[in-house]
């Protein structure tokens, strides 16, 4: 197993990897809206928050050698479901071609109270 690290994304606030890659597979931790830069929280729109953790996204999978298209699958986890169709429209940019199986769901709470947190699992070849 392999760290994948990016300092154009935050840095972990926890015991974690930004990614790793396993065999063919980069497994990348959850991203939320914080700027790689200052660590702080972004707010803003919802749409701008899910843009934000998208680009923290790209950084990871560049650092892998990698780009969304190689995406498989990810989870997206919402304070509030009623962002549904914002954070959809935001995503979809990202994912012009074929889109990565996901899973949605509402959770209770996240991470220096971010609204949005997305994760993804990426295979090269």
């Amino acid at each position: 197993m392999e760290a994948i690290v990016s300092a154009q994304a935050p840095v972990a606030i926890g015991p974690y990897s930004q990614a790793v890659r396993f065999g063919n597979i980069v497994f990348l931790s959850g991203q939320i809206p914080l700027d790689p830069k200052t660590g702080a929280l972004v707010s803003g729109t919802i749409t701008e928050e899910t843009e934000r953790v998208l680009e923290n996204l790209a950084a990871v999978l560049q650092a892998a050698g990698l780009g969304f298209e190689h995406v498989a699958k990810t989870t997206i986890y919402l304070i509030d479901l009623e962002h549904f169709q914002e954070v959809n429209a935001a995503y979809a940019k990202r994912f012009p071609g074929v889109a990565p199986a996901r899973a949605t769901v509402q959770v209770a709470g996240l991470p220096r109270g971010a609204r949005v947190e997305i994760d993804a699992i990426a295979v090269r070849g």
